[in-house]
């Protein structure tokens, strides 16, 4: 992982400068900002690995930064809240978050979380025409460059997250996955009684995939006491 960059979002100079020579100690490249702005002026010139955003910051806070990063593109985002707000960890993961991590937190922890988004969010330098790809319902999935297209060539904008989440179904069709599988396998942590993170994901990925209802979905469905299950007719393109 040495040489990613990252951006460390924080207002409490202290924290910030502690997360900062800790990341750089672990060999990352760190930029750091104390608000919104401060973060706006990094990225006019910079495009980080990975941005760790605080969720309350002075001025604008830390839920609409992300939804301004996520509307302009999929650079993942690792949210730090407070240990009890699970609303704002839920919202957080709605507007895009890659993942949370509740205050106080361990910097080991913060350290394998980023390593962990980090590892799912790189593409594999395969040669073309060896890459996986996939194709279900109109769309085609490339599992290797990880970008999804409709058919007709038009781009369907994914979370580091959602296709995380959708490589899980495409590899697995017509299988149910339970919720503590699919934590495991994307995440790569155990899962707690009361994580909704995939609930969350399932809800935001059955919005861009689910052109008909997403209210009704055909393609991710609930199974009941169970988990989900991915409907589509998957095959190798």
């Amino acid at each position: 992982m040495n040489g990613k960059a990252i951006l460390v979002v924080e207002d409490d100079r202290d924290i910030r400068g502690l997360l900062a020579d800790f990341l750089r100690r672990e060999g990352f490249s760190v930029e750091v900002a104390e608000d919104g702005a401060a973060a706006d002026r990094i990225l006019a010139r910079v495009t980080p690995d990975l941005i760790v955003l605080d969720l309350m910051l002075p001025g604008e806070d830390g839920l609409s930064i992300c939804r301004r990063l996520r509307a302009r593109g999929a650079t993942p985002i690792l949210m730090l809240t407070a240990k009890n707000d699970d609303i704002d960890r839920i919202v957080g993961l709605e507007l895009g978050a890659d993942d949370y991590l509740g205050k106080p937190f361990n910097p080991r922890e913060l350290l394998a979380r980023i390593r962990a988004i980090l590892r799912r969010s790189e593409a594999s330098a395969t040669r073309a025409g060896e890459r996986r790809r996939r194709s279900f319902a109109g769309f085609v999935v490339d599992l290797d460059a990880r970008s999804v297209e409709r058919t007709d060539g038009t781009s369907v904008p994914l979370t580091s997250a959602e296709f995380d989440l959708l490589a899980c179904f495409v590899e697995r069709p017509r299988r149910v996955l339970t919720r503590d599988q699919l934590l495991d396998w994307t995440r790569g942590r155990s899962a707690d009684p009361f994580d909704r993170t995939i609930d969350v994901t399932v809800s935001r990925l059955r919005r861009k995939l689910e052109m008909a209802d997403p209210s009704a979905p055909a393609l991710v469905t609930t199974v009941r006491n169970g988990g989900y299950l991915f409907a589509g007719d998957v095959k190798d393109v």
